[in-house]
């Protein structure tokens, strides 16, 4: 189990083995669980993976986010690959953190995508 996780922090995640079109391999993460369900040190976390690169076909639902921290590159939080993943994918240091702008931002395009 990694240290206590928090809401809207980034994590680097082990996402394989994907299958099909999921996006896999060791990438950074925002975490969206609730805080409340983190404080319970859940076995699964609702996470919003984030990749390096940028496709204008989903350009609705890609959210850019600049560089910091440990997250060294300029990326995008990729919506449409929101999951539930094992917390134990996650490794244990947080490498940066989302605003709370950002935050709502994800979760406004995610409610996009699932509709009301």
């Amino acid at each position: 189990m990694v240290e206590r996780l928090t809401r809207s922090g980034i994590y680097l995640a082990r996402l394989d083995p994907a299958k099909g079109a999921e996006i896999g391999k060791l990438r950074p993460v925002a975490v969206l669980s609730a805080e409340e369900i983190l404080k319970a040190e859940p076995p699964l976390v609702f996470v919003c993976p984030l990749s390096s690169r940028f496709d204008p076909g989903f350009a609705s639902l890609h959210l850019p986010l600049p560089a910091r921290d440990a997250l060294k590159v300029p990326s995008f939080a990729l919506v449409e690959h929101c999951r539930a993943v094992s917390s134990r994918r996650l490794k244990p240091c947080r490498i940066a953190q989302l605003t709370a702008e950002e935050l709502d931002a994800i979760l406004n395009r995610l409610q996009r995508l699932v509709g009301r």
